[in-house]
């Protein structure tokens, strides 16, 4: 049985599970493994990690612990209390209109980020007019519909994931600065701050940065230092101003004072670094890499839900979970009836109620032929069923990329 127990309360011969934190956030080759001593029970505690999952059938248990059923449901449980509070944003735009326009954005975005990745190692300054030009771009398909291009940056090729993450976070962020309400000029440049972010990343060696495997404490080391070389490539161009300065030197830092390369206190995080920082761990955790296999978006925003009691603002997670809904763009979810769709729009009204891709019956193990679901709609006019979870298509072999890019 699957428990979650403070990191305290750790003990010689238990068996780790899962560390509570994201991936990047811990020094330790293997996510689970036996406790065998002492030191290791200290590494835990000295890398930040507050809380772990423990497996009672391969080592010792706590009896009155929560099972890790219990957790997810409580936590599920708060998030839709979260989505059912405030009203997302208005959509301009239907997905249909925008999805072309946020293919080409996503292309000139992809190449850019490639080119100052480029420019970087050669040690040129980043060309700001271009980037300016990119986010601005970005900004107007999200303020048309969001889950257009949100949509199609969670499909990834695991080649070029270090660009699409940069574009990923860009639009991730300007998305958030909406829903709180902030100034264009304030997301713009928190826009350019997530498509700058990762610059430094284009120094460290690709056989670190793409290694199949989990990192020793060496390579962990080297890509600990990303942050602060690309501040400092970033600041070869004094135009780019502080805020995207600031996203890219902190956007690993974390609340409880565990984060890098400062070891910041709360106080010492500007809201747009604490913002940026969410929707960083977001994008990694939900994306597949040649090391990991990402997790469904639904599961990566409760885990985020149940990090905010120490890594993240809680508020601003709340907030970015009423940005993007329990059930983002591209999540598969199981209905009432028994039917798997994909997400392929927010309803402006009720996040609990999207627009679907139904592709699939759970109960007959069948494929259907893919038609639209809009569950805000009342029976007899393609509605009437609700959302009773998300499944990971894995489960069911199913590939849901061509159903979020056409």
């Amino acid at each position: 049985m699957i428990k979650k127990i403070p990191s305290q309360e750790l003990r010689v011969g238990m068996f780790i599970h899962e560390l509570d934190c994201d991936w990047l956030s811990h020094p330790f080759l293997k996510n689970q493994f036996k406790l065998a001593s002492d030191a290791q029970i200290e590494k835990v505690l000295d890398s930040g990690i507050h809380y772990v999952y423990i497996d009672t059938d391969k080592g010792l248990d706590v009896p009155d612990a929560p099972t890790e059923d219990e957790v997810r449901d409580s936590l599920q449980e708060e998030l839709i209390a979260l989505v059912t509070a405030e009203q997302p944003v208005i959509i301009h735009a239907t997905r249909d209109e925008e999805i072309q326009r946020a293919y080409a954005i996503k292309g000139r975005a992809q190449a850019l980020v490639r080119n100052v990745m480029a420019d970087a190692r050669l040690g040129r300054a980043v060309e700001v007019e271009q980037v300016d030009h990119v986010v601005e771009n970005i900004t107007e398909s999200i303020l048309r519909n969001s889950g257009a291009i949100l949509g199609l940056l969670t499909i990834k090729n695991k080649d070029d994931y270090t660009f699409l993450h940069c574009v990923s976070v860009c639009a991730l962020l300007v998305a958030f600065c909406r829903t709180m309400n902030l100034d264009a000029e304030t997301t713009r440049l928190a826009g350019m701050g997530g498509l700058l972010h990762d610059t430094g990343k284009a120094l460290v060696p690709d056989e670190v940065l793409n290694k199949p495997g989990k990192l020793t404490d060496e390579e962990f080391e080297l890509i600990k230092r990303h942050p602060r070389d690309g501040y400092e490539i970033l600041l070869k161009s004094p135009e780019i101003g502080p805020i995207p300065l600031d996203i890219t030197l902190h956007h690993h830092e974390r609340m409880d004072g565990n984060g890098y390369p400062d070891k910041l206190k709360p106080e010492q995080i500007p809201q747009l670094v604490r913002m940026s920082s969410i929707v960083d761990v977001y994008d990694a955790i939900t994306a597949d890499r040649c090391y990991h296999r990402g997790i469904p978006a639904t599961d990566a925003l409760r885990k985020l839900h149940e990090w905010s009691a120490f890594h993240f603002d809680p508020k601003l997670v709340q907030a970015f979970i009423r940005c993007v809904g329990i059930y983002p763009v591209g999540a598969l979810v199981k209905l009432e009836s028994g039917r798997l769709g994909v997400v392929l729009e927010q309803n402006d009204t009720n996040l609990l109620q999207p627009r679907l891709k139904v592709i699939f019956n759970a109960k007959t193990g069948h494929r259907v032929e893919p038609y639209d679901l809009d569950l805000s709609r009342p029976m007899g006019s393609g509605g009437a069923d609700r959302i009773v979870g998300h499944e990971d298509p894995a489960k069911w072999k199913l590939d849901t990329q061509p159903f979020i890019s056409s």
